[in-house]
């Protein structure tokens, strides 16, 4: 499969002022795969170094971390020259040897012409950027994250449809809009975990990808208590847990008695960082205010809580695919709960950094709103085809917005100041906006 992260690295490497790469993400979303593509296709060799398949490998950074010093030994323990215009060097699950993300710093000082990428999870990462030693300022930064919807396209129905999504040609969009919200319907089932989509592809069976999911959930809680400390472990599970339930809400805010009754944000906040520190949830802040910066606006105490991928949001809440596929009544509530999930997940995909605002009074609310080039976007998600914007048309006048989006599954039509976008062109929406 095609990662449209690839690029950012092809850039990366271009660089004329390149720094050590740390390629960060949630586990299974794809980092060694994309480092061995990378490799593969821009590069005459490729070293990986996996500290956690190689855990005798850590000794590189247990005496000085003199950049030749290492390079040296590697070079010994591997029989392999590395050469700094054809060798790509990646140190992969680099949370399990801490003392070499330090050593980022001298590669970045002493040894700039080598190309190396460090890959690990959130968590370990985070862990470690809270200690002096993080090599800040001296290290390039990649977020890979689960494959988009377009990547999900690319992957299952092949480049034609996939190019035409991401060029946002809505007039040849228009006469496959069918086939776009049947793909649509299978990504809320598949999501964009690598793996799942994997198997989908080459399968079409929407149960091994739901298998695949419930592995990777598992995975995850196992990792919890590998990282996290044991007082908030718990809490932690509860919370990650209680997603689906959180999202079920009419308004997805997030409330802390649905974790656990007669519970405050003092018990959980701590249990709350980890997971994003892991990189399983995502918070969008409540904002006061739809003006810039939107940050200084934010309202701590009020927030939505996100899944970093809307396929193991499904496996969390053992949904049945046939569920999703079929429309079923019984699916009605949590269907908005999905679709707005989707549409936070491609937003992250593109780099944005979504909030939502509400009327104190709570008569007027929008789903989401981001920032794009000076200008801010409120977006109104719809599940079905109910296309009623009172409270969009609320914000917009209320703080002098000349451009609103409302996503649902009616065509695309630009009506100046409100712009309907459907569902599965939404990952297009800073072209369309």
């Amino acid at each position: 499969m095609k990662r449209n992260a690839l690029q950012d690295l092809i850039l990366w490497k271009s660089h004329p002022s390149r720094k050590p790469l740390l390629l960060r993400g949630a586990r299974q979303t794809g980092k060694s795969w994309l480092i061995q593509e990378f490799g593969g296709t821009c590069f005459d060799d490729c070293l990986i170094i996996d500290f956690m398949r190689d855990p005798a490998a850590r000794t590189l950074f247990e005496q000085d971390l003199d950049p030749k010093r290492i390079l040296r030994d590697i070079e010994l323990r591997y029989g392999r020259a590395i050469h700094p215009e054809t060798t790509l060097l990646a140190f992969d699950e680099i949370q399990e040897a801490p003392r070499g993300i330090t050593a980022l710093k001298y590669f970045c000082e002493e040894a700039p012409e080598y190309p190396l990428i460090a890959a690990g999870s959130y968590m370990g990462i985070a862990t470690r950027r809270r200690e002096e030693s993080f090599p800040v300022g001296k290290v390039d930064e990649c977020v890979l994250h689960p494959l988009s919807f377009c990547e999900f396209t690319r992957a299952v129905a092949g480049d034609p449809l996939a190019d035409a999504l991401e060029a946002a040609d809505m007039p040849a969009l228009a006469g496959v809009s069918d086939r776009l919200q049947q793909l649509l319907r299978s990504y809320y089932v598949v999501g964009g975990m690598p793996e799942a989509v994997a198997r989908f592809a080459d399968t079409g069976n929407l149960q091994e990808s739901r298998r695949i999911q419930q592995l990777i959930v598992t995975n995850y809680e196992d990792d919890f208590s590998k990282h996290a400390p044991g007082r908030i472990l718990e809490r932690m599970r509860m919370a990650w847990n209680s997603l689906p339930a959180q999202l079920a809400h009419e308004n997805r805010r997030f409330v802390y008695g649905a974790v656990r009754p007669g519970a405050r944000a003092r018990d959980f906040d701590e249990s709350l960082q980890w997971l994003r520190d892991y990189g399983v949830v995502s918070r969008v802040p409540r904002v006061s205010a739809l003006r810039h910066p939107l940050n200084s606006y934010e309202d701590r105490s009020a927030f939505k809580l996100f899944c970093v991928d809307v396929g193991l949001l499904g496996a969390l809440a053992d949904l049945d695919p046939a569920i999703v596929l079929e429309g079923s009544r019984l699916f009605t509530e949590f269907k908005g709960a999905l679709t707005e999930q989707y549409v936070e997940q491609q937003l992250v995909a593109l780099d944005l950094a979504p909030c939502y605002w509400s009327s104190p009074s709570g008569n007027a609310e929008t789903d989401l709103a981001y920032s794009q080039r000076g200008t801010i976007i409120p977006i109104e998600v719809k599940a079905a085809e109910n296309l009623k914007s009172k409270s969009l048309k609320a914000a917009c006048q209320k703080f002098g917005l000349s451009r609103a989006v409302r996503t649902s599954l009616s065509p695309y039509r630009d009506e100046g100041w409100l712009v309907n976008i459907p569902l599965w062109a939404i990952g297009a929406v800073e072209k369309l906006a």
